[in-house]
């Protein structure tokens, strides 16, 4: 079955290197918290999970972004990841990244567009 997009929200919410947008989502059973962050003009989403241990990475609601704006950050421990990919690239990630997730930009909004839901 394939599952029908769903919209995050508004491409006018995300600014590049600004705050992102807190969203959930059904994953193996489970509600799973995750956001969407607008990078050098494109927009990338993730589980709002750290690769060192599974904590919510926003400092402060909706706060994903180092200082510079160009790293996302781990609140707890201070992994820096690459918003383009989720990569890890400093701290106690230790090489684990991010887990990405599907979203398309269309019609001035921003929609998660997983490709297959199992039953």
């Amino acid at each position: 079955m394939v599952a029908q997009p769903r919209l995050i929200c508004r491409s006018a919410d995300l600014l590049d290197g600004g705050p992102g947008v807190r969203f959930t989502l059904q994953r193996q059973g489970a509600e799973e918290p995750a956001f969407a962050v607008r990078f050098d003009g494109r927009v990338f989403a993730y589980l709002n999970r750290c690769g060192h241990v599974p904590v919510e990475l926003d400092w402060r609601h909706n706060e994903f972004f180092d200082d510079s704006k160009l790293y996302l950050i781990c609140a707890t421990h201070g992994a820096l990841y690459s918003p383009a990919d989720g990569r890890c690239l400093g701290g106690r990630c230790n090489g684990r990244g991010l887990t990405p997730l599907p979203v398309e930009e269309r019609d001035g909004a921003i929609y998660l567009t997983p490709s297959e839901q199992k039953p």
